[in-house]
C-alpha cells in the first residue's frame, strides 16, 4: 500500500510540474507594452485578461527583455505625466519603442499596434510615437477618432490592415481574431 502511495505522489508531482511548465510557456506568448506611457495599455491588459490571454505586461519593456514571444502588442498614446513618472523623456521613449519593436520583428514575432484613446489621446506627443512604430506594424487597431486625419493610413506599410472600432469595448473581437490568426488563442 505504501509503494502505491509513493508512486502516486511522484506521478502527481510529475503531472504538476508538467502543467506548471505548460502554463509558463503560455505566459510567454504575448508581450504588452506602452509606447508613450499613457494608461491605455492597462485598458488593453484588461481586455486581454477578459479574453483569458496570459500576458506579460511591462510598460517600459526593453529590447533585451523580449525573447520567445509570438506577439508584441504596442499600445500607443503619449502622456507627459506618464513619461515623467517613468523618469524618461519623449526621445528616450521613442528610441526604446523602436528598438523593442525592431527586436520583436527580428525574432519573428508579430507586431500589433493599438491606439485606443481615440481623438482625445491624439496630439503632438502621441503622433511622435505613432510615427515611430506604425510603419513596423503587422496589424493596427484604432478606436474611432484616433485616425480622423488618416495618420495611420499614411504611415502603415501598404499590406498592413487597419481595424477601426467604435470604442475600447469593441476591441475584443478584432483582438481575438488577430491573436487567433497568430496562434496565441
Amino acid at each position: 500500500m505504501r509503494k502505491i502511495t509513493v508512486r502516486g505522489m511522484f506521478l502527481i508531482l510529475g503531472l504538476g510540474l508538467l502543467l506548471t511548465a505548460s502554463s509558463m510557456a503560455l505566459a510567454a506568448d504575448l508581450a504588452l507594452t506602452s509606447v508613450g506611457q499613457s494608461p491605455d495599455a492597462m485598458m488593453v491588459m484588461v481586455v486581454l485578461k477578459n479574453l483569458k490571454v496570459e500576458t506579460d505586461f511591462d510598460a517600459l519593456m526593453k529590447p533585451e527583455a523580449f525573447s520567445g514571444y509570438k506577439v508584441l502588442v504596442a499600445v500607443v498614446g503619449g502622456s507627459s505625466k506618464g513619461l515623467g513618472a517613468a523618469g524618461i523623456n519623449q526621445e528616450q521613449e521613442k528610441e526604446r519603442a523602436i528598438s523593442l519593436v525592431q527586436k520583436a520583428r527580428d525574432e519573428g514575432a508579430r507586431i500589433l499596434v493599438m491606439h485606443v484613446g481615440g481623438a482625445g489621446r491624439r496630439g503632438t506627443l502621441s503622433d511622435l510615437f505613432i510615427e515611430a512604430v506604425v510603419p513596423l506594424a503587422d496589424r493596427i487597431t484604432v478606436v474611432k477618432g484616433g485616425n480622423h486625419d488618416g495618420i495611420f493610413d499614411r504611415l502603415k506599410a501598404e499590406d498592413t490592415p487597419i481595424t477601426e472600432v467604435e470604442t475600447i469595448r469593441a476591441v475584443d473581437e478584432p483582438l481575438k481574431k488577430d491573436l487567433s490568426d497568430w496562434g496565441v488563442l
